[in-house]
């Protein structure tokens, strides 16, 4: 999918300009960046990001009619978050990586309790809920593709304030991107049967 346009320039943002000396991990480029909490790049905006995505997401999946477009998408979307979720905390557990504000060492995998880095679960929701999205409708509305900009966002955020390694933000885009269109390609979306109402249910401005 064309969302990888904008993985050179984010690439080179979390790099930081650092030399193959100072870089490590699975792909060879984790290293710390200047600390950096200020700003756009604030932990608390962060947190905002992934919070009212999430509450959006949900409210979408939940109030939009699911016999519409918009509402089937939302749907798609839902399924990726919770997928997504599912599959980055089971990895967090296995991989147990210190985070960069705990260790400069970006090889510390395995290393046991409370070691959570290894991939980024923000970035991964924020990417899997605007991929179906972007599939759905960047041909109609090639403005879409503007969603790209969040998880860029969040991805350099995380790094800047040492809260995931470069490989992580990465490797959690990746997932969110390929559970998004997974969820996206299924005929029928896997939670909307969970739903208030059931499968059934066609959106509250439907029902009532």
């Amino acid at each position: 999918m064309r969302i990888a346009v904008l993985a050179p320039s984010v690439l080179g943002l979390l790099l930081g300009y650092s030399t193959a000396a100072q870089a490590g991990g699975p792909f060879g480029i984790d290293h710390r960046v200047t600390f950096d909490d200020s700003g756009i790049w604030k932990r608390s905006y962060q947190k905002d990001l992934a919070f009212g995505m999430a509450v959006t997401t949900l409210g979408g999946a939940v109030f939009t009619a699911n016999d519409t477009r918009l509402g089937r998408t939302f749907d798609q979307s839902l399924d990726a978050m919770l997928f997504t979720a599912a599959a980055t905390t089971a990895a967090k557990y296995v991989f147990s990586r210190e985070r960069p504000s705990r260790s400069d060492n970006p090889n510390a995998f395995f290393a046991g309790h409370g070691n959570q880095s290894f991939p980024s679960g923000e970035v991964s929701e924020i990417s899997a809920i605007v991929t179906p999205f972007i599939a759905e409708y960047h041909d109609d509305h090639p403005a879409v593709w503007l969603l790209t900009a969040l998880p860029a966002y969040d991805a350099i955020a995380r790094v800047k304030t040492h809260g995931h390694w470069q490989s992580d933000v990465l490797v959690g885009a990746g997932i969110g991107v390929g559970l998004g269109v997974y969820a996206h390609g299924r005929e029928s979306p896997f939670f909307a049967g969970f739903l208030p109402g059931g499968g059934a249910m066609v959106g509250y401005k439907t029902k009532f």
